[in-house]
């Protein structure tokens, strides 16, 4: 098992967020975790990077407790995080944005090449300011900041936020083609209907922090039941 959730709690300044959250992520797999806005989703995320202290619980990453350990100890263990929002790194060139990943990853071992063959733009574009590209463009550098350092999971927040409908099929495909390239096991938020039905194999819904449904493959297929959990 690459993760196992347990028992989950985390807040802000004391207001609670995530309640009794208990799921978990095989290798290799692709999981979804969907929801209206506001119900904890990117808390969670947050919380398995590391970046948020539970309050209970514990997250444990291929049979090892990491509850107690820091971003930075997850991602040398090999987790990569692309933030809700892309959080590029503006001032500094897309190249120098990927050099950062090189630095956070999990090992020796970089993959420059895939992600140039996965996003040939950020070839294209390496010496362009990376606050300067597109939306969609942000993305995908992201996305390769987080692989350069070749993690064995990939945890990806809301990945079609502000991202035009055409780079969005783009980039869940290019995720999609990573997973079965790379084995990478992939963890992500999204609301995009579409998204969800095309990438994940399973699908966590979460509601008022907690979790309300796991949805299977032939779940992901009834799209009434899916849009049901994202509806306000």
């Amino acid at each position: 098992m690459s993760l196992e959730i347990t028992d989950l709690s985390a807040g802000y300044d004391g207001t609670p967020i995530l309640r009794d959250v208990d799921c978990r992520i095989d290798e290799s797999e692709i999981v979804g975790i969907m929801g209206k806005n506001g119900v904890g989703k990117t808390t969670l995320l947050k919380t398995v990077m590391g970046l948020l202290e539970p309050d209970t619980g514990s997250v444990r990453y291929r049979g090892e407790d990491i509850t107690g350990r820091s971003a930075d100890e997850r991602a040398s263990l090999g987790v990569g995080y692309v933030p809700q929002g892309r959080d590029v790194f503006p001032g500094l060139t897309v190249e120098e944005n990927l050099l950062i990943g090189e630095n956070v990853g999990s090992g020796d071992a970089t993959l420059y090449d895939r992600v140039y063959e996965y996003f040939p733009i950020l070839e294209d574009r390496a010496t362009q300011d990376a606050d300067t590209m597109s939306g969609g463009q942000q993305q995908m550098l992201a996305i390769g900041r987080a692989l350069v350092g070749d993690p064995d999971l990939l945890l990806v927040d809301e990945p079609s936020e502000g991202v035009q409908p055409s780079i969005v099929q783009s980039i869940t495909a290019d995720l999609a083609r990573i997973n079965e390239d790379l084995g990478t096991t992939i963890l992500f938020v999204e609301q995009n209907l579409s998204v969800i039905q095309t990438l994940a194999d399973r699908c966590y819904a979460m509601d008022k922090g907690r979790i309300v449904n796991e949805l299977d493959e032939t779940d992901l297929d009834d799209r009434e039941q899916l849009t049901a959990h994202l509806v306000v």
